[in-house]
Protein backbone atom coordinates (compact mmCIF):
# COMPACT_ATOMS: atom_id res chain seq x y z
CA UNK A 1 0.00 0.00 0.00
CA UNK A 2 1.19 3.59 -0.83
CA UNK A 3 2.26 5.58 2.21
CA UNK A 4 -1.14 7.46 2.58
CA UNK A 5 0.97 10.61 3.52
CA UNK A 6 2.57 11.13 0.43
CA UNK A 7 -0.81 10.56 -1.95
CA UNK A 8 -3.49 12.51 -2.46
CA UNK A 9 -6.55 12.20 -0.59
CA UNK A 10 -8.34 10.63 -3.56
CA UNK A 11 -6.26 7.95 -4.31
CA UNK A 12 -7.32 4.40 -3.65
CA UNK A 13 -10.49 5.85 -2.89
CA UNK A 14 -12.69 5.01 -5.75
CA UNK A 15 -14.59 6.38 -8.46
CA UNK A 16 -17.70 7.55 -6.20
CA UNK A 17 -14.97 9.57 -4.39
CA UNK A 18 -13.54 10.92 -7.68
CA UNK A 19 -17.37 11.64 -9.25
CA UNK A 20 -18.17 13.38 -6.32
CA UNK A 21 -14.83 15.65 -6.42
CA UNK A 22 -15.63 16.58 -10.16
CA UNK A 23 -19.14 17.62 -9.98
CA UNK A 24 -17.05 20.39 -6.68
CA UNK A 25 -15.02 21.21 -8.89
CA UNK A 26 -18.20 21.66 -11.85
CA UNK A 27 -19.72 23.78 -9.13
CA UNK A 28 -16.69 26.03 -8.68
CA UNK A 29 -16.13 26.54 -12.31
CA UNK A 30 -19.58 27.10 -13.02
CA UNK A 31 -20.31 24.42 -15.61
CA UNK A 32 -22.27 24.20 -17.65
CA UNK A 33 -22.34 27.58 -18.79
CA UNK A 34 -25.06 29.89 -18.65
CA UNK A 35 -27.41 29.55 -21.83
CA UNK A 36 -27.43 32.36 -23.91
CA UNK A 37 -28.80 31.28 -27.27
CA UNK A 38 -32.32 31.97 -28.50
CA UNK A 39 -34.38 28.93 -29.20
CA UNK A 40 -35.40 28.72 -33.04
CA UNK A 41 -38.87 26.20 -34.75
CA UNK A 42 -38.95 25.98 -38.18
CA UNK A 43 -42.84 25.39 -38.77
CA UNK A 44 -43.69 23.83 -35.22
CA UNK A 45 -39.97 21.78 -35.19
CA UNK A 46 -37.48 23.19 -32.84
CA UNK A 47 -34.23 23.34 -34.87
CA UNK A 48 -30.82 21.93 -33.04
CA UNK A 49 -28.03 24.47 -32.67
CA UNK A 50 -25.33 21.87 -32.68
CA UNK A 51 -25.26 17.99 -33.39
CA UNK A 52 -21.86 16.15 -33.24
CA UNK A 53 -21.20 13.00 -35.25
CA UNK A 54 -19.18 10.86 -33.41
CA UNK A 55 -19.78 9.79 -29.34
CA UNK A 56 -15.96 8.96 -29.17
CA UNK A 57 -13.00 11.25 -27.36
CA UNK A 58 -13.70 13.87 -30.22
CA UNK A 59 -17.12 14.28 -29.94
CA UNK A 60 -17.13 14.02 -26.09
CA UNK A 61 -14.56 16.58 -25.01
CA UNK A 62 -16.63 18.70 -27.99
CA UNK A 63 -20.24 18.32 -26.35
CA UNK A 64 -18.07 19.41 -23.26
CA UNK A 65 -16.61 22.83 -23.99
CA UNK A 66 -19.92 23.78 -25.56
CA UNK A 67 -21.95 23.07 -22.38
CA UNK A 68 -18.96 24.85 -20.85
CA UNK A 69 -19.97 27.91 -23.26
CA UNK A 70 -23.68 27.69 -22.36
CA UNK A 71 -24.56 26.28 -25.38
CA UNK A 72 -27.48 23.56 -24.65
CA UNK A 73 -29.81 22.08 -27.43
CA UNK A 74 -27.26 19.75 -28.57
CA UNK A 75 -27.39 16.25 -29.85
CA UNK A 76 -24.47 13.72 -29.81
CA UNK A 77 -25.29 10.98 -32.27
CA UNK A 78 -22.66 7.73 -32.93
CA UNK A 79 -23.35 4.93 -35.08
CA UNK A 80 -21.79 2.25 -32.92
CA UNK A 81 -23.31 0.38 -29.93
CA UNK A 82 -22.90 2.02 -26.89
CA UNK A 83 -19.88 1.37 -24.87
CA UNK A 84 -17.86 0.77 -28.68
CA UNK A 85 -17.51 3.98 -30.03
CA UNK A 86 -13.95 5.18 -31.94
CA UNK A 87 -11.57 2.23 -32.84
CA UNK A 88 -10.40 1.00 -29.08
CA UNK A 89 -12.37 -2.20 -29.23
CA UNK A 90 -12.77 -2.55 -32.55
CA UNK A 91 -9.89 -2.12 -34.95
CA UNK A 92 -7.42 -0.93 -32.80
CA UNK A 93 -5.29 -3.89 -32.19
CA UNK A 94 -2.40 -2.43 -29.87
CA UNK A 95 -1.22 -4.02 -26.41
CA UNK A 96 -0.91 0.09 -25.36
CA UNK A 97 -1.35 3.14 -26.09
CA UNK A 98 1.48 4.95 -27.77
CA UNK A 99 0.87 8.62 -25.86
CA UNK A 100 2.61 8.70 -22.56
CA UNK A 101 0.46 8.15 -19.66
CA UNK A 102 0.51 11.70 -18.11
CA UNK A 103 -1.51 13.31 -21.04
CA UNK A 104 -4.25 14.55 -19.53
CA UNK A 105 -6.02 14.24 -23.14
CA UNK A 106 -9.88 15.26 -23.70
CA UNK A 107 -10.32 16.49 -19.69
CA UNK A 108 -10.79 20.13 -20.55
CA UNK A 109 -8.82 21.58 -18.17
CA UNK A 110 -10.27 19.01 -14.78
CA UNK A 111 -7.64 17.42 -13.40
CA UNK A 112 -10.51 14.77 -11.59
CA UNK A 113 -11.30 13.90 -15.74
CA UNK A 114 -7.82 12.80 -16.55
CA UNK A 115 -6.93 9.67 -16.84
CA UNK A 116 -4.50 9.62 -14.39
CA UNK A 117 -7.01 10.27 -11.56
CA UNK A 118 -9.68 7.79 -13.23
CA UNK A 119 -6.88 5.42 -12.44
CA UNK A 120 -4.88 6.35 -9.09
CA UNK A 121 -8.97 6.52 -7.74
CA UNK A 122 -9.11 3.15 -8.15
CA UNK A 123 -5.83 2.09 -8.03
CA UNK A 124 -3.25 4.42 -6.20
CA UNK A 125 -0.05 6.04 -6.49
CA UNK A 126 2.16 2.84 -6.13
CA UNK A 127 0.39 1.15 -8.87
CA UNK A 128 0.25 4.50 -10.78
CA UNK A 129 4.08 4.91 -10.75
CA UNK A 130 4.46 1.31 -11.98
CA UNK A 131 2.39 1.73 -14.90
CA UNK A 132 4.22 1.94 -17.87
CA UNK A 133 1.68 2.51 -20.72
CA UNK A 134 -1.92 2.66 -20.90
CA UNK A 135 -3.60 -0.69 -22.03
CA UNK A 136 -5.85 0.01 -25.07
CA UNK A 137 -9.05 -1.82 -23.47
CA UNK A 138 -7.78 0.21 -20.28
CA UNK A 139 -8.49 3.46 -22.41
CA UNK A 140 -11.99 2.48 -23.58
CA UNK A 141 -13.07 1.81 -20.03
CA UNK A 142 -11.69 5.56 -18.97
CA UNK A 143 -13.79 6.66 -21.78
CA UNK A 144 -16.95 4.80 -20.93
CA UNK A 145 -16.13 6.73 -17.26
CA UNK A 146 -15.86 9.99 -18.84
CA UNK A 147 -19.26 9.36 -20.41
CA UNK A 148 -20.90 7.83 -17.37
CA UNK A 149 -19.58 11.00 -14.62
CA UNK A 150 -19.97 13.88 -17.55
CA UNK A 151 -23.60 11.84 -18.16
CA UNK A 152 -23.08 12.61 -22.14
CA UNK A 153 -26.28 12.66 -23.74
CA UNK A 154 -24.60 10.26 -26.59
CA UNK A 155 -27.19 8.71 -28.94
CA UNK A 156 -26.08 5.20 -30.61
CA UNK A 157 -27.05 3.29 -32.54
CA UNK A 158 -27.81 6.20 -35.29
CA UNK A 159 -25.91 6.91 -38.58
CA UNK A 160 -25.66 10.17 -40.45
CA UNK A 161 -26.67 9.49 -44.51
CA UNK A 162 -27.18 12.60 -45.85
CA UNK A 163 -26.23 16.51 -45.35
CA UNK A 164 -28.78 18.85 -46.87
CA UNK A 165 -28.96 22.38 -46.85
CA UNK A 166 -32.18 24.01 -45.47
CA UNK A 167 -31.66 27.78 -46.09
CA UNK A 168 -29.61 29.03 -43.21
CA UNK A 169 -30.01 25.78 -41.50
CA UNK A 170 -28.91 22.25 -42.40
CA UNK A 171 -31.35 19.21 -42.15
CA UNK A 172 -29.84 15.87 -41.64
CA UNK A 173 -31.26 12.46 -42.53
CA UNK A 174 -30.86 9.92 -40.31
CA UNK A 175 -31.24 6.34 -39.67
CA UNK A 176 -30.90 3.04 -37.44
CA UNK A 177 -32.08 3.40 -34.09
CA UNK A 178 -33.30 6.91 -34.82
CA UNK A 179 -34.55 7.44 -38.23
CA UNK A 180 -36.05 10.66 -39.98
CA UNK A 181 -34.25 13.85 -40.43
CA UNK A 182 -33.38 16.90 -37.72
CA UNK A 183 -33.07 20.60 -38.54
CA UNK A 184 -29.40 21.72 -36.87
CA UNK A 185 -27.90 25.08 -37.46
CA UNK A 186 -24.37 23.47 -36.85
CA UNK A 187 -22.82 20.11 -37.60
CA UNK A 188 -19.46 18.89 -35.93
CA UNK A 189 -17.95 15.79 -37.88
CA UNK A 190 -16.13 14.30 -34.90
CA UNK A 191 -15.43 11.16 -37.02
CA UNK A 192 -12.45 9.89 -35.81
CA UNK A 193 -9.55 8.70 -38.41
CA UNK A 194 -11.13 7.82 -41.36
CA UNK A 195 -13.88 10.74 -40.73
CA UNK A 196 -12.95 12.59 -44.16
CA UNK A 197 -12.08 9.36 -45.86
CA UNK A 198 -11.98 5.71 -45.95
CA UNK A 199 -9.46 3.02 -45.89
CA UNK A 200 -7.15 2.76 -48.55
CA UNK A 201 -7.26 -0.32 -50.61
CA UNK A 202 -4.28 -0.89 -53.34
CA UNK A 203 -5.12 -1.59 -56.59
CA UNK A 204 -3.31 -4.24 -56.46
CA UNK A 205 -6.20 -6.46 -54.44
CA UNK A 206 -8.86 -5.37 -57.38
CA UNK A 207 -10.33 -8.88 -58.28
CA UNK A 208 -8.64 -10.70 -55.68
CA UNK A 209 -11.52 -12.54 -53.22
CA UNK A 210 -12.23 -10.77 -50.12
CA UNK A 211 -12.25 -14.32 -48.30
CA UNK A 212 -8.34 -14.02 -48.79
CA UNK A 213 -7.51 -10.68 -47.85
CA UNK A 214 -8.71 -7.83 -45.34
CA UNK A 215 -7.48 -3.93 -44.41
CA UNK A 216 -6.37 -3.44 -41.16
CA UNK A 217 -9.72 -2.06 -39.95
CA UNK A 218 -12.01 -4.51 -40.88
CA UNK A 219 -13.21 -7.55 -38.42
CA UNK A 220 -10.40 -10.29 -38.68
CA UNK A 221 -10.90 -14.05 -37.42
CA UNK A 222 -7.67 -13.84 -36.14
CA UNK A 223 -8.58 -18.04 -35.01
CA UNK A 224 -9.42 -18.90 -38.59
CA UNK A 225 -4.98 -18.14 -39.07
CA UNK A 226 -4.00 -20.59 -36.92
CA UNK A 227 -1.54 -22.48 -39.25
CA UNK A 228 -1.83 -20.21 -42.10
CA UNK A 229 0.78 -17.63 -44.03
CA UNK A 230 0.41 -14.56 -42.97
CA UNK A 231 1.60 -11.27 -45.57
CA UNK A 232 1.12 -8.00 -43.60
CA UNK A 233 1.63 -5.33 -46.65
CA UNK A 234 3.28 -2.30 -44.73
CA UNK A 235 5.22 -2.06 -40.87
CA UNK A 236 3.22 1.44 -39.77
CA UNK A 237 1.68 0.77 -36.55
CA UNK A 238 -1.61 -0.75 -37.87
CA UNK A 239 0.38 -3.57 -39.68
CA UNK A 240 2.32 -3.97 -36.89
CA UNK A 241 -0.25 -4.34 -34.33
CA UNK A 242 -2.47 -6.57 -37.15
CA UNK A 243 1.50 -8.88 -37.75
CA UNK A 244 1.54 -9.84 -34.02
CA UNK A 245 -2.72 -11.19 -33.62
CA UNK A 246 -1.86 -13.36 -36.49
CA UNK A 247 1.29 -14.82 -34.42
CA UNK A 248 -0.16 -14.72 -31.39
CA UNK A 249 -3.12 -16.61 -32.61
CA UNK A 250 -1.26 -19.40 -34.27
CA UNK A 251 0.09 -18.16 -37.87
CA UNK A 252 2.64 -20.70 -38.86
CA UNK A 253 4.58 -17.68 -40.08
CA UNK A 254 4.01 -13.91 -40.80
CA UNK A 255 5.92 -11.91 -43.71
CA UNK A 256 6.07 -7.85 -43.74
CA UNK A 257 6.35 -6.41 -47.00
CA UNK A 258 7.90 -2.96 -46.60
CA UNK A 259 8.35 -0.41 -50.26
CA UNK A 260 10.66 1.39 -47.94
CA UNK A 261 14.18 0.68 -47.68
CA UNK A 262 14.44 1.15 -44.04
CA UNK A 263 12.36 1.03 -40.91
CA UNK A 264 11.32 4.35 -40.04
CA UNK A 265 12.73 4.92 -36.36
CA UNK A 266 11.99 8.77 -35.37
CA UNK A 267 8.64 10.13 -34.76
CA UNK A 268 9.31 13.45 -35.55
CA UNK A 269 6.24 15.45 -34.60
CA UNK A 270 6.08 14.35 -30.74
CA UNK A 271 10.21 15.96 -30.69
CA UNK A 272 8.54 19.26 -31.28
CA UNK A 273 5.45 18.85 -30.05
CA UNK A 274 4.74 22.07 -27.43
CA UNK A 275 1.70 24.65 -26.79
CA UNK A 276 3.05 27.07 -29.59
CA UNK A 277 2.35 24.03 -32.19
CA UNK A 278 -0.75 23.33 -31.06
CA UNK A 279 -1.54 27.28 -31.10
CA UNK A 280 0.73 28.40 -33.93
CA UNK A 281 0.42 25.56 -36.98
CA UNK A 282 -2.97 26.93 -37.76
CA UNK A 283 -1.82 30.54 -38.47
CA UNK A 284 1.31 29.25 -40.39
CA UNK A 285 1.21 30.66 -44.36
CA UNK A 286 0.17 27.55 -46.93
CA UNK A 287 3.63 27.21 -47.24
CA UNK A 288 5.18 26.10 -43.89
CA UNK A 289 2.14 24.40 -42.77
CA UNK A 290 2.62 21.85 -46.00
CA UNK A 291 6.55 21.51 -45.46
CA UNK A 292 5.86 20.68 -41.76
CA UNK A 293 3.18 18.03 -42.86
CA UNK A 294 4.61 16.89 -45.38
CA UNK A 295 7.98 15.96 -44.18
CA UNK A 296 5.97 14.05 -41.03
CA UNK A 297 4.49 12.25 -43.41
CA UNK A 298 7.48 11.12 -45.43
CA UNK A 299 9.20 10.45 -42.63
CA UNK A 300 6.40 8.62 -41.33
CA UNK A 301 5.65 7.70 -37.71
CA UNK A 302 6.94 4.45 -36.92
CA UNK A 303 5.25 1.68 -35.03
CA UNK A 304 5.85 2.14 -30.72
CA UNK A 305 9.01 -0.15 -29.64
CA UNK A 306 6.55 -2.14 -27.83
CA UNK A 307 4.67 -2.81 -30.84
CA UNK A 308 7.25 -3.90 -33.04
CA UNK A 309 9.30 -5.83 -29.97
CA UNK A 310 5.96 -8.15 -29.99
CA UNK A 311 5.99 -9.20 -33.41
CA UNK A 312 10.09 -9.57 -33.59
CA UNK A 313 10.09 -11.85 -30.19
CA UNK A 314 8.30 -14.54 -32.31
CA UNK A 315 10.85 -16.23 -34.95
CA UNK A 316 8.65 -17.20 -37.82
CA UNK A 317 8.22 -13.35 -37.95
CA UNK A 318 9.88 -11.70 -40.98
CA UNK A 319 10.74 -8.25 -42.21
CA UNK A 320 11.26 -7.44 -46.04
CA UNK A 321 12.51 -3.79 -46.70
CA UNK A 322 12.51 -2.64 -50.48
CA UNK A 323 9.73 -4.92 -51.59
CA UNK A 324 6.66 -2.67 -52.36
CA UNK A 325 3.98 -5.02 -53.83
CA UNK A 326 2.89 -4.67 -57.27
CA UNK A 327 0.57 -7.54 -58.59
CA UNK A 328 -1.26 -9.80 -56.02
CA UNK A 329 -3.18 -12.97 -57.79
CA UNK A 330 -4.97 -15.87 -56.74
CA UNK A 331 -2.67 -19.13 -57.73
CA UNK A 332 -5.07 -22.41 -56.54
CA UNK A 333 -5.58 -22.01 -52.69
CA UNK A 334 -3.01 -19.07 -51.67
CA UNK A 335 -2.23 -16.33 -53.37
CA UNK A 336 0.68 -15.12 -54.85
CA UNK A 337 2.48 -11.86 -54.21
CA UNK A 338 4.68 -10.10 -56.70
CA UNK A 339 7.36 -7.53 -55.30
CA UNK A 340 9.64 -5.20 -56.56
CA UNK A 341 12.83 -6.62 -58.43
CA UNK A 342 10.72 -9.24 -59.75
CA UNK A 343 10.40 -11.01 -56.33
CA UNK A 344 7.69 -12.96 -55.48
CA UNK A 345 6.22 -14.62 -52.47
CA UNK A 346 2.87 -17.68 -51.62
CA UNK A 347 0.81 -16.43 -49.05
CA UNK A 348 -2.61 -17.94 -47.49
CA UNK A 349 -3.93 -14.63 -46.16
CA UNK A 350 -2.99 -10.95 -46.78
CA UNK A 351 -3.53 -8.27 -44.46
CA UNK A 352 -3.45 -4.47 -45.54
CA UNK A 353 -1.44 -2.19 -43.20
CA UNK A 354 -1.95 0.54 -45.37
CA UNK A 355 -4.11 2.80 -43.57
CA UNK A 356 -6.62 5.53 -44.07
CA UNK A 357 -7.21 7.89 -47.68
CA UNK A 358 -8.07 11.42 -46.35
CA UNK A 359 -10.40 12.27 -48.73
CA UNK A 360 -13.87 14.10 -48.33
CA UNK A 361 -14.94 13.12 -51.71
CA UNK A 362 -14.57 9.29 -50.62
CA UNK A 363 -17.84 10.33 -48.15
CA UNK A 364 -21.41 9.95 -49.08
CA UNK A 365 -22.88 12.32 -46.62
CA UNK A 366 -22.11 15.73 -48.49
CA UNK A 367 -24.07 14.33 -51.31
CA UNK A 368 -23.18 16.07 -54.15
CA UNK A 369 -22.03 18.94 -52.20
CA UNK A 370 -18.95 16.35 -51.75
CA UNK A 371 -17.60 17.66 -54.92
CA UNK A 372 -17.43 21.45 -53.80
CA UNK A 373 -15.42 20.94 -51.24
CA UNK A 374 -12.03 22.84 -51.43
CA UNK A 375 -9.02 20.45 -51.00
CA UNK A 376 -5.05 21.42 -50.58
CA UNK A 377 -4.64 20.39 -53.94
CA UNK A 378 -6.87 23.15 -55.31
CA UNK A 379 -5.80 25.87 -52.94
CA UNK A 380 -1.78 25.28 -53.14
CA UNK A 381 0.92 24.36 -55.36
CA UNK A 382 3.70 23.11 -53.04
CA UNK A 383 7.69 23.89 -54.24
CA UNK A 384 9.53 21.04 -56.72
CA UNK A 385 10.46 18.05 -54.20
CA UNK A 386 7.53 18.41 -51.79
CA UNK A 387 4.44 16.76 -53.60
CA UNK A 388 2.16 14.91 -51.77
CA UNK A 389 -0.97 13.08 -53.63
CA UNK A 390 -2.30 12.25 -50.09
CA UNK A 391 -1.67 15.71 -48.51
CA UNK A 392 -3.38 17.38 -51.37
CA UNK A 393 -6.31 15.24 -50.89
CA UNK A 394 -7.00 16.81 -47.18
CA UNK A 395 -9.77 19.22 -46.84
CA UNK A 396 -8.78 23.28 -47.25
CA UNK A 397 -10.34 24.39 -43.79
CA UNK A 398 -10.84 27.58 -42.51
CA UNK A 399 -9.53 28.67 -39.16
CA UNK A 400 -12.41 27.72 -37.40
CA UNK A 401 -12.30 24.33 -39.01
CA UNK A 402 -15.20 25.07 -41.52
CA UNK A 403 -14.96 23.38 -45.11
CA UNK A 404 -14.41 25.97 -47.62
CA UNK A 405 -16.08 26.23 -51.10
CA UNK A 406 -14.01 25.00 -53.72
CA UNK A 407 -15.50 27.69 -56.01
CA UNK A 408 -17.16 30.34 -53.94
CA UNK A 409 -21.22 30.27 -53.55
CA UNK A 410 -22.00 26.84 -54.95
CA UNK A 411 -22.49 25.52 -52.06
CA UNK A 412 -21.98 28.27 -48.61
CA UNK A 413 -23.79 25.84 -46.31
CA UNK A 414 -20.48 24.09 -46.12
CA UNK A 415 -19.31 26.94 -43.81
CA UNK A 416 -21.92 25.55 -41.07
CA UNK A 417 -20.06 22.42 -41.19
CA UNK A 418 -16.56 21.78 -38.78
CA UNK A 419 -14.19 18.91 -39.32
CA UNK A 420 -13.32 18.23 -36.15
CA UNK A 421 -11.63 14.91 -37.19
CA UNK A 422 -8.11 13.51 -38.56
CA UNK A 423 -9.07 15.61 -41.67
CA UNK A 424 -8.20 18.89 -40.09
CA UNK A 425 -4.30 17.81 -39.39
CA UNK A 426 -3.15 19.35 -42.64
CA UNK A 427 -4.57 22.94 -42.07
CA UNK A 428 -5.15 23.00 -38.26
CA UNK A 429 -2.42 20.42 -36.82
CA UNK A 430 -3.08 17.77 -34.71
CA UNK A 431 -5.91 18.97 -31.92
CA UNK A 432 -8.72 16.81 -33.49
CA UNK A 433 -7.95 13.59 -33.09
CA UNK A 434 -4.38 12.77 -30.77
CA UNK A 435 -4.94 12.83 -27.24
CA UNK A 436 -2.22 15.57 -26.83
CA UNK A 437 -3.97 18.46 -28.23
CA UNK A 438 -8.00 17.27 -28.03
CA UNK A 439 -9.19 19.74 -24.69
CA UNK A 440 -7.16 22.90 -27.00
CA UNK A 441 -9.19 21.73 -30.17
CA UNK A 442 -12.23 21.66 -28.53
CA UNK A 443 -11.71 24.78 -26.67
CA UNK A 444 -10.61 26.48 -30.32
CA UNK A 445 -13.32 24.85 -32.03
CA UNK A 446 -16.41 26.02 -29.38
CA UNK A 447 -15.18 29.85 -29.30
CA UNK A 448 -15.66 29.97 -33.01
CA UNK A 449 -18.76 28.05 -33.22
CA UNK A 450 -20.16 30.57 -30.54
CA UNK A 451 -18.86 33.40 -32.11
CA UNK A 452 -20.55 32.45 -35.17
CA UNK A 453 -23.93 31.73 -33.45
CA UNK A 454 -23.86 34.82 -31.64
CA UNK A 455 -23.28 36.98 -34.60
CA UNK A 456 -26.07 35.25 -36.31
CA UNK A 457 -28.35 36.40 -33.95
CA UNK A 458 -26.89 39.74 -33.25
CA UNK A 459 -30.15 41.15 -33.92
CA UNK A 460 -31.96 39.42 -31.48
CA UNK A 461 -29.15 39.57 -28.61
CA UNK A 462 -29.69 43.89 -29.33
CA UNK A 463 -33.35 43.88 -28.79
CA UNK A 464 -32.51 41.60 -25.69
CA UNK A 465 -30.02 44.11 -24.37
CA UNK A 466 -32.53 47.14 -24.95
CA UNK A 467 -35.45 44.88 -23.21
CA UNK A 468 -33.30 43.90 -20.23
CA UNK A 469 -34.90 46.20 -17.24
CA UNK A 470 -33.68 44.38 -14.08
CA UNK A 471 -32.53 46.90 -11.94
CA UNK A 472 -29.67 46.69 -9.59
CA UNK A 473 -30.27 49.90 -7.78
CA UNK A 474 -33.54 50.16 -6.15
CA UNK A 475 -33.86 53.56 -5.29
CA UNK A 476 -33.61 53.65 -1.43
CA UNK A 477 -29.54 53.81 -1.89
CA UNK A 478 -29.14 57.63 -2.14
CA UNK A 479 -31.26 60.81 -1.55
CA UNK A 480 -30.73 63.71 -4.04
CA UNK A 481 -30.44 66.74 -3.19
CA UNK A 482 -30.03 70.23 -4.77
CA UNK A 483 -26.41 71.85 -5.08
CA UNK A 484 -26.05 75.00 -3.11
CA UNK A 485 -24.90 77.86 -4.94
CA UNK A 486 -22.07 78.65 -3.15
CA UNK A 487 -20.95 75.04 -2.57
CA UNK A 488 -16.91 74.43 -2.69
CA UNK A 489 -16.46 78.62 -2.65
CA UNK A 490 -15.70 78.78 1.06
CA UNK A 491 -11.56 79.22 1.63
CA UNK A 492 -11.37 80.10 -2.19
CA UNK A 493 -7.97 82.01 -2.86
CA UNK A 494 -8.81 85.05 -5.45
Amino acid sequence: MADESSALPIDGAGLMALETRLRENQEYLCWPGKAWIPERKVDGETVTDVAIIGGGMCGMVAWMAMRAAGIERIRILDRSAEGFEGPWLTYARMETLRSPKQLTGPSFGYGTLTFQAWFRAQFGTEAWNKLDKIPRPMWMDYLRWYRKALSVPVENNVSLDLIEPAGDLLRLHLSGAQSGTILVRKLIMATGRDGTGVPNIPAFVKGVSKSRWAHSSDPIDFAALKGKRVTVVGVGASAVDNSAEALEHGAVEVRHLIRRAEMPTINKLMGVGSFGFTAGYGELPDEWRWRIMNYSFVTQTPSPRGSTLRVSRHKNAHFHFGCGVEKVEEAGDALRVHVSGGREIETDFLILGTGFITDPMARSEFGDAVNDIALWRDAYRPPQGEENRDLGSFPYLNTDFTFREKVPGNAPWLANVYCFNYGATASLGKVSGDIPGVSEGADWLTKALAARLYSEDIARHWNDLQAYDTPELLGDEWAASDLPKTAGLAGKVA
